[in-house]
């Protein structure tokens, strides 16, 4: 999204703003959303196509006289991508080279295209319906195709984050938090909210011409205006074609129009679309507080992977102590799901870990110890300062067992021996945190806490490291939060140095190099492809 100058697709398999209020207090398993559809199952057709778009289109999305669809049509569309259609607004300008181009290399890549809607399933819906819902153009929802291929956990070497690609600094003005527990970035309901809102922003400020809101969505607002005054001065056209843009903006709007043209008229690109049914994927269910997503997967008859493809935006095992206090839950199961929470007793939401401060504690040492926060422990205990004294026992967040407890403790009880077993290993050369916990199958924030250091200390060749060994499941202790490690992809960018990479992604070097199978004095060349393991909670 704005500012970024490559998206790197991130590939998760499980894990996971108080966004604006208006998209949170929307619970769609009891009411027709805002599509017109009944959200138990897509029996019902209502709205969408009798408020359907009656325009065609001008260059910069303005909407003129339409007179090929009847504006009384009552019949409901096949598909998703068929009510996109009836809102689309924008002139896709098909025939443009820069657009041709484009839709010639998508149209090529039907992989990419079945990958990508297979992602789009779970979120297009509630996408479509806050985009349509606005009277904005229908091709919005195809923009995340465009950042990040519908992947929420995607992220930049730009630090942008999730579905939108906001970057820290927009995301903050928009009010997408980011704390240790989640990031809005990721979460699909403010995410989406935010997103629309600077789109809204950037369309007015541009005197409703999409293409240059769509231009300064991904180069800034501030690019654009430039690159508008500086065509003024010399006397020539400000339109977005006419305009001195970054190369990487020069394609960026052409990608989001070839994307609108396949989905448009998908046949005459030899290209097909798998339908996407008119009915929401999921509802929003209130929790009213703290719940552990494990336990949240359980209520929901759920796996916890869909738990987490849903709710992206937490990056721990429970929703967030201070919010937002609603979950995404598949729609067939939303009425199961608030039956059960109803009846779950409030001890059994959030299961704590308990620790008692011995003589010598700092509250940032035991937090490290549990692989928490500070402010997390703060907050569970209701403190005001981080001043504690030994003696007195600790409510510390975890997962819901106490395995985190028996792993944390340096003075376990003997149940703690009997549920673990204590591993040494010593570091041999070439080790890093990475390699030795992918070996034994624990997270590096995890491996780092047990031997009180951080995933940046150094590791020096022979020292003894200590690794917890779960014995009621036969191998290493999960880690006491998430496993938030992301495959990402960067394009090497001239100036860059395999040190100035591995600081801009907190990793080390030793395992740059090893997973690109380069030595620490390979030159790097620009457009390079690296792939890099990145801790998604921590982008």
């Amino acid at each position: 999204m704005t500012f970024t100058r490559n998206w790197i697709s991130i590939t998760a398999a499980g894990l996971l703003l108080s966004g604006c209020s208006s998209a949170l207090t929307q619970n769609s398993d009891s009411s027709p959303d805002a599509l017109g559809l009944s959200n138990s199952k897509a029996g019902s057709h209502a709205s969408p196509w009798d408020n359907r778009a009656t325009g065609s289109r001008d260059s910069i999305g303005r909407t003129k006289a339409r007179s090929n669809i009847p504006a009384d049509t009552t019949a409901p569309p096949e598909d998703l991508w068929q009510l996109s259609r009836d809102h689309f607004q924008i002139n896709l300008e098909a025939d443009n080279p820069r657009v041709a181009s484009q839709i010639k290399y998508y149209s090529k890549h039907q992989d990419y295209l079945d990958r990508v809607t297979d992602r789009a399933e779970r979120y297009y819906h509630y996408i479509l319906q806050q985009i349509i819902e606005r009277g904005l153009p229908a091709e919005l929802a195809l923009l995340p195709v465009v950042e990040s291929a519908y992947d929420p956990f995607a992220y930049s070497s730009s630090r942008a984050a999730g579905p939108w690609q906001f970057i820290p600094g927009t995301a903050k003005h928009f009010g997408l938090r980011k704390t240790w527990w989640y990031d809005g970035r990721r979460d699909i309901v403010a995410s989406t909210d935010a997103a629309l809102t600077y789109l809204e922003q950037l369309n007015k400020r541009f005197d409703g011409d999409w293409l240059l809101a769509l231009a300064a969505y991904n180069a800034g607002g501030g690019t654009v205006s430039k690159a508008i005054r500086k065509n003024t001065k010399k006397g020539l056209p400000t339109d977005f074609w006419s305009l001195d843009l970054p190369s990487e903006t020069e394609a960026y709007v052409p990608k989001l129009l070839a994307i609108a043209s396949l989905v448009d008229t998908p046949d005459s690109y030899g290209v097909s679309l798998r339908p996407l049914a008119v009915e929401p994927y999921f509802a929003i269910i209130e929790t009213e507080g703290q719940l552990d997503l494990a336990q949240a997967a359980k209520l929901a008859d759920t796996s916890t992977e869909e738990m987490a493809l849903l709710n992206p935006g937490f990056n721990r095992w429970a929703t967030d102590p201070e919010g937002p206090h609603r979950l995404l839950i598949p729609v067939d199961s939303a009425e199961d799901f608030r039956n059960n929470l109803a009846g779950l007793p409030a001890d059994q939401r959030v299961r704590w870990n308990r620790y008692r401060i011995k003589r010598g504690d700092s509250l940032s040492a035991i937090a490290a110890r549990f692989n928490v926060s500070t402010s997390a422990i703060r907050s569970a205990n209701k403190m005001k300062s981080n001043r504690i004294t030994a003696g007195k026992t600790l409510r510390i967040p975890g997962p819901g067992n106490a395995r985190a407890a028996l792993v944390a403790s340096n003075d376990p009880s003997e149940s703690a021996q009997e549920a673990r077993t204590k591993l040494s290993y010593k570091v041999r050369s070439g080790d890093s945190f990475w390699k030795i916990a992918r070996s034994h199958k624990v997270s590096v924030g995890d491996l780092a806490s047990w031997n009180q250091m951080t995933p940046r200390s150094a590791l020096r060749v022979g020292k003894e490291l200590v690794i917890w060994r779960d014995n009621n499941r036969g191998n290493t202790l999960a880690s006491s939060g998430r496993e938030n490690l992301r495959k990402v992809g960067y394009s090497v960018r001239s100036g860059d140095s395999l040190s100035g990479i591995a600081s801009r992604f907190s990793v080390s070097v030793a395992d740059l190099t090893r997973w690109n199978k380069l030595n620490q004095r390979s030159y790097l060349q620009p457009g390079q492809q690296l792939t890099l393991f990145v801790n998604g909670a921590d982008s």
